[in-house]
């Protein structure tokens, strides 16, 4: 196995992560390192030896660092082939040195954009130039140089030089081209579909380009079922944080995002409980507590094993409620003091804390098909007091008015046909994922009543449409008082006609959402 000596490395990093300890591990093997703008700085500060690259290149970084690295003295020095004696005699006779080893991680340009009203400008400053021809160049030639892309690979690439005396194999080379190329692809397709999209924003279309870059998260246990492989790419976990418990499985992921997303819609103290991909419990309140006795109450026996998020700081009197069964994630934003010791003393639960809010989470949806993917925009649209239309003689009440747009909130994120029975502040029955709507409405009351709750005077929200007039009747049975549903289907007279029949208040949304 071909082994390279590290005599010479060039440090130009954004993300500055150990940056300080690898550049002394570098030193203490005798590497010379070179250094650009705020790396040169915090590293001679530290007391690392090195050389500013404007020493190397005999010129100035100018235009307010744009251009610093791109030099023939640089590429040159990577690209040069190390057997090549054409190569050699080229850089004998221009006097360029050779350049072992780049550090370099990219301008944040991914960061950036996901900071709010953040503006083109802004944006395309964070483009990086440098960056990017360094690491492809060190990559491509592999044989003879070492591309190191992200402050993760630190400790390896120090462990491996102690066991060969300052050497890195080729084999290791050769994996740290692979994901050199791989986040420069990655940074190249960001940076493309982010431009991508401000145009499409201008003229209202998706890209006629899809593309997408990720780099391997972390390689999970299986998927959906055991004899399925999985792996998470991208970077859920800017979003959630594992603060405790055993590694996150396919199918937490796919439940905390779908907590996350809901929980989200509520400004108030709110508490939902999922299973499956589908809320079974969604509670508001002045406080957690109470926000968690009623989302808790709606479905007991589907909240064990549950997933459980939260808008607000859990607090030790809600987390002790919590407990009491076995819960599979608790989601927060915050622990008060004294939870996190508490909830610990279970070793499996997985404790997560949510750093980033999904409020108009705007990001497109993929779902792959044969042969290619289909891609959305994400549902985002709800509707409030003004957008609603009232269809019926009977015009609801405010607690009435109240209770559908909670249980519409909540219908928007579950499995169609979705029904939901629900109050101001509470649900009170759910059901999901029925082929008719009808079944839907059913499942939906028989879980409420086998939870003792009482339905008379609920609202019941419609994720779509109701086709007949059965699946409004079902829920008048089981003593629904307003409904509210998209409206729209061909036979709405009749439906209408049956609400006015049973002195229901409906109202029509204009807005369907399904969710399959």
């Amino acid at each position: 196995m071909n082994h390279l000596k590290i005599k010479r490395a060039l440090i130009s990093v954004s993300d500055k992560t150990d940056i300080i300890g690898f550049a002394e591990h570098l030193q203490n093997f005798g590497v010379e390192i070179i250094s650009t703008g705020g790396t040169f700085k915090i590293l001679s500060s530290a007391g690392v030896k090195v050389k500013s690259i404007s020493e190397i290149t005999d010129f100035p970084e100018i235009l307010n660092g744009r251009v610093k690295t791109l030099h023939p003295k640089i590429h040159a020095g990577l690209l040069a082939m190390g057997d090549n004696a054409e190569h050699q005699r080229q850089l004998n006779k221009l006097g360029i040195n050779t350049i072992d080893m780049v550090v370099i991680n990219l301008y944040p340009f991914e960061e950036t954009i996901l900071k709010e009203d953040v503006n083109l400008e802004e944006a395309i400053e964070q483009i990086d130039i440098g960056g990017p021809s360094i690491l492809r160049a060190a990559a491509k030639n592999f044989m003879y140089k070492a591309a190191v892309s992200d402050p993760i690979q630190y400790s390896k690439i120090v462990q491996e030089m102690k066991d060969n005396g300052g050497e890195i194999s080729e084999a290791t080379r050769f994996n740290l081209a692979k994901e050199a190329f791989l986040r420069t692809a990655k940074y190249d397709t960001t940076i493309f579909n982010y431009l991508n999209s401000f145009y499409n924003k201008q003229i209202n279309s998706l890209p006629p380009i899809f593309s997408f870059s990720l780099l391997k998260s972390v390689e999970l246990r299986y998927g959906e079922n055991p004899h399925q492989q999985a792996a998470l790419y991208g970077e859920f976990f800017k979003s959630f944080e594992k603060l405790h418990g055993k590694e996150l499985s396919y199918n937490n992921i796919v439940d905390i995002q779908a907590a996350a997303e809901l929980v989200a819609e509520f400004d108030e103290p709110t508490i939902v409980i999922v299973k499956h991909n589908n809320p079974c419990g969604v509670g508001s309140g002045k406080t957690l507590t109470e926000a968690y006795k009623k989302a808790f109450a709606t479905d007991q026996k589907s909240a064990f094993g549950g997933i459980v998020a939260m808008n607000a700081p859990l607090d030790l009197e809600t987390s002790k409620l919590i407990n009491q069964i076995f819960t599979e994630v608790i989601v927060a934003p915050y622990f008060d003091d004294g939870v996190l010791d508490m909830l610990k003393q279970k070793k499996e639960r997985r404790i997560i804390k949510q750093i980033r809010q999904l409020k108009n989470y705007n990001e497109l949806i993929i779902k792959n098909i044969v042969g290619g993917v289909l891609v959305q925009t994400p549902d985002n649209l709800l509707v409030g007091t003004d957008d609603i239309k009232v269809v019926t003689k009977r015009a609801p009440t405010e607690y009435e008015r109240e209770a559908m747009l909670f249980g519409w909130k909540v219908a928007k994120h579950v499995k169609s046909n979705a029904i939901v029975y629900a109050r101001p502040d509470r649900t009170i029955g759910i059901g999901a994922g029925q082929m008719s709507r009808f079944d839907s409405s059913r499942i939906a009351a028989l879980k409420a009543q086998e939870a003792g709750l009482d339905l008379r005077g609920t609202a019941v929200a419609s994720d779509a449409f109701f086709p007949f007039s059965d699946g409004l009747l079902e829920a008048v049975k089981a003593g629904a008082t307003a409904v509210i549903q998209p409206g729209g289907s061909i036979r709405d007279t009749e439906v209408i006609k049956a609400a006015d029949d049973n002195n229901i208040a409906m109202v029509f949304t204009g807005l369907r959402h399904f969710k399959h």
